[in-house]
């Protein structure tokens, strides 16, 4: 486990302490300016004593565990991420591209101990902080790759269940994976009935034309919602042929599932069931042109 470098939070809001992947020798007064300067170029942590956030640069909060409950889903947007278990909510293969602060993995592999989870993460020092953040190890269960996602999806076996992507720099959504190749090969990886789940986040400009591409490569059976909370969207991709959401039914299982895993699984349903009536894919993906 890696000693991180501790100085008090210099931030004017986010109190605490920071944690930096620094040497022992490491000179307080540089890193404080450097930190509040934005160039310092590692991810780094803040830990308030409730909880634990991981940071690119202090404008783009990447991550947020509690330390009281650190299985939980404290970020909006990581809670309507699991609204696939509507439509799949018995997944045995999930692949996670872009790790974080290990949100999801922490909750799927708690709440979901049937399903073998892979994470790809491109940077090494995001995967450096996954001790920190209380991230189980690998096992039989669970594999955390160093590696490039897109990559990674081209070379990986076929028949996932789920995919999400939650995958960022400093400027926003990973540019690697906003092309038709990436969707064209999330299709073609995906099982029968999966599902792909994007977070999109930051700047618009950042993600304009991913909406359009996914409704390209999965035949426009794609469903976006909006996370005010967080200012994200979140974008569900469905490979099953002739998708059509029986949604009285699926107001209906959302009870059961938030008896299950503690979201508010009725509220998603209605709001995916809205944002389908309304075309809200089709509109967000013609903005991005």
């Amino acid at each position: 486990m890696i000693q991180p470098y501790e100085l008090p939070s210099p931030f004017e809001v986010e109190k605490g302490i920071v944690l930096l992947l620094e040497p022992p020798w490491a000179r307080a007064g540089e890193l404080r300016a450097r930190l509040l300067d934005e160039s310092y170029p590692k991810p780094f942590v803040i830990d308030d004593g409730k909880s634990r956030f991981l940071y690119f640069s202090v404008r783009l909060m990447q991550s947020e565990m509690s330390l009281k409950a650190p299985n939980d889903l404290a970020l909006r947007y990581t809670q309507k991420m699991m609204a696939f278990l509507l439509f799949h909510p018995r997944p045995k293969r999930i692949v996670l591209i872009g790790l974080g602060g290990g949100s999801l993995v922490r909750f799927c592999h708690h709440r979901l101990p049937g399903a073998h989870m892979t994470a790809v993460e491109l940077d090494p020092d995001v995967i450096a902080w996954r001790d920190t953040f209380m991230l189980p190890p690998d096992g039989p269960r669970l594999q955390i790759l160093q590696g490039d996602g897109a990559e990674y999806l081209e070379q990986a076996a076929k028949g996932i269940d789920v995919l999400l992507v939650d995958a960022f720099d400093k400027t926003g959504f990973a540019p690697g994976l906003a092309n038709r190749e990436f969707f064209e090969n999330a299709y073609a990886r995906l099982a029968g009935n999966g599902v792909l789940v994007i977070n999109l986040a930051g700047d618009r400009e950042s993600y304009a034309g991913v909406i359009g591409e996914a409704m390209h490569a999965f035949d426009d059976q794609v469903i976006v919602i909006s996370v005010p909370d967080d200012g994200n969207h979140v974008l569900y991709a469905f490979k099953e042929r002739w998708f059509e959401p029986r949604w009285r039914w699926l107001h209906s299982f959302a009870k059961e599932l938030r008896a299950n895993y503690g979201l508010d699984f009725a509220a998603f349903a209605q709001k995916m069931e809205r944002a389908t009536k309304l075309g809200l894919a089709r509109r967000e993906a013609l903005r991005g042109r």
